[in-house]
C-alpha cells in the first residue's frame, strides 16, 4: 500500500511539473489532425 501511495505522489507531482507539455502535445495531435481532415475534403 505504501508503494501505490509513493507512486501515486510521485505521478501527481510529475503531472504538476510536466501539465504544459502535456497540453502543447495535444495541441499539436489535434492540428494535425485537423489538418488532416482539411486536406482530405
Amino acid at each position: 500500500m505504501h508503494v501505490l501511495q509513493g507512486t501515486y505522489r510521485g505521478l501527481s507531482l510529475l503531472l504538476d511539473l510536466n501539465w504544459d507539455r502535456a497540453f502543447f502535445g495535444a495541441a499539436i495531435a489535434a492540428a494535425l489532425s485537423a489538418g488532416a481532415f482539411v486536406a482530405s475534403l
